[in-house]
């Protein structure tokens, strides 16, 4: 009985498993919160999908992610389409996703509000960029299809209102695969043709856009290799996408937003009727402006002559009255005047100064006397005079002071004051009078 039992291999056990899987779950949709997203360096896309009890393992290889629109991330939840495999070196079941969309929301409306947050962030919607549209510019580039309503509209209007302007077209597709790139790389053209081109024929603006349509339509607008390149543009772009209603990226990017091609061409060229109308309003005005100035120039004219004769009476007499002034400081100023007055006043300070001199030299002459006196009371020869004497002990010659400091036989030398003796002691006594 145990000759007739089957023993599997582990391949076999797993091929038969991911028969049974592939049969079972074949092309279904499955829905789940996103999490551990992993996008690997050859393009697939690795994650798993969970609800409340479970997790299941997906995979979307790089053929199917290309055409995703929006970007995967973790906490997303989303609704996939595709069948359950095996993985036989692991051992491992997955979802194999063919497609993918968010749940409760289209795809292309999810990607287009992630890519304006994140354009947002970097600051390609900020106001302070935004580049003022020329006043009648002679040269126009618009970027748009040459088959369009939106051409037509954009000539139309153009023409009807200032024929004399020179209109560049850049006919690019405006939906569908490459229109985004013929779109951005357009912009990038005009850009580029104006650094080499005569100042005369530099294109002045440019309008970027298309009729209306559905949201797929205007999806090149939304695009973020065409808000790129409209925010680079050095020259001013209008967007003019779809309707009033439609409002595309390229339309938060761009230096200003038009409703409609229609409307675009407006806000570009003022009608030459119009323009007429304020040249005449302009010169009247002018007109009126001179009369008005000139009448008043002749009264300010007439005032400024009165109050120039005012001013000078007024400074004739200032100057009159300076002069007067001056002249009395400079009389009372007169050497004559002054010299003998101050030859006084040295005279009287030079005898000052003599007397106290006079005082400060006797003042002198007495601390000197003093102090000689003090060092002649001082000076040991003077002392010498009065009797006393001073012994040295030889030949050290050193101020004998006490008795038993000497020694029989040593040879001193007493000095008094007219000569010297030298002596050799013989007998040495203390203070009490006995012989050492």
């Amino acid at each position: 009985m145990i000759e007739d039992r089957h023993i599997f291999s582990v391949t076999e056990i797993t091929q038969g498993i991911r028969l049974l899987l592939s049969k079972q779950y074949s092309m279904v949709w499955v829905e789940g919160e996103i999490s551990n997203f992993r996008p690997s360096s050859s393009g697939h896309w690795y994650f798993s999908l969970k609800d409340e009890t479970s997790v299941l393992s997906g995979v979307i290889f790089s053929r199917s992610a290309r055409d995703v629109p929006f970007k995967l991330e973790d906490g997303l939840k989303v609704v996939c389409f595709g069948s359950i495999d095996v993985y036989p070196p692991r051992g491992s079941y997955q979802l194999i996703i063919e497609r993918i969309e968010p749940k409760g929301i289209g795809s292309l409306q999810l990607a287009l509000e992630q890519l304006k947050i994140k354009l947002e962030k970097e600051g390609l919607f900020a106001p302070e960029h935004k580049k003022e549209i020329p006043y009648l510019p002679a040269n126009i580039g618009v970027v748009t299809s040459a088959t369009g309503a939106a051409i037509k509209d954009i000539l139309k209007v153009l023409d009807r209102r200032f024929r004399d302007v020179h209109i560049i077209i850049a006919a690019v597709k405006v939906q569908g695969d490459g229109a985004k790139e013929e779109i951005a790389d357009a912009i990038r053209d005009f850009n580029e043709y104006n650094d080499t081109c005569d100042p005369g024929d530099r294109i002045e603006v440019l309008i970027v856009g298309r009729g209306g349509g559905s949201i797929e339509d205007l999806w090149a607008f939304n695009e973020e290799t065409v808000a790129r390149a409209i925010y680079a543009s050095k020259i001013p772009v209008i967007s003019a996408v779809g309707h009033e209603r439609d409002v595309t990226i390229s339309d938060l990017v761009a230096d200003r937003r038009a409703a409609t091609p229609s409307v675009a061409a407006e806000i570009v060229i003022p009608r030459k009727e119009d323009l007429g109308d304020q040249v005449q309003d302009l010169a009247l005005r002018m007109k009126n402006a001179f009369d008005g100035l000139l009448a008043d120039s002749v009264q300010r004219r007439e005032d400024a002559l009165g109050r120039l004769k005012l001013a000078m009476e007024h400074i004739w007499q200032l100057n009159r009255q300076s002069l007067e002034a001056t002249g009395q400081k400079l009389f009372r100023a007169n050497p004559a005047l002054v010299i003998p007055e101050h030859i006084d006043k040295i005279r009287e300070r030079a005898r000052q100064i003599a007397l106290r001199l006079q005082h400060f030299i006797a003042l002198k002459e007495s601390r000197f006397s003093g102090m000689v006196e003090k060092m002649a009371s001082l000076n040991p020869l003077n002392i010498l005079s009065r009797g006393y004497s001073v012994t040295f002990l030889m030949p050290e010659e050193k101020i004998l002071k006490n008795a038993a400091d000497a020694r029989t036989g040593s040879s001193i030398r007493t000095r008094l004051a007219d000569g010297q003796l030298i002596s050799t002691v013989t007998e040495v006594h203390s203070d009490g009078g006995d012989k050492v």
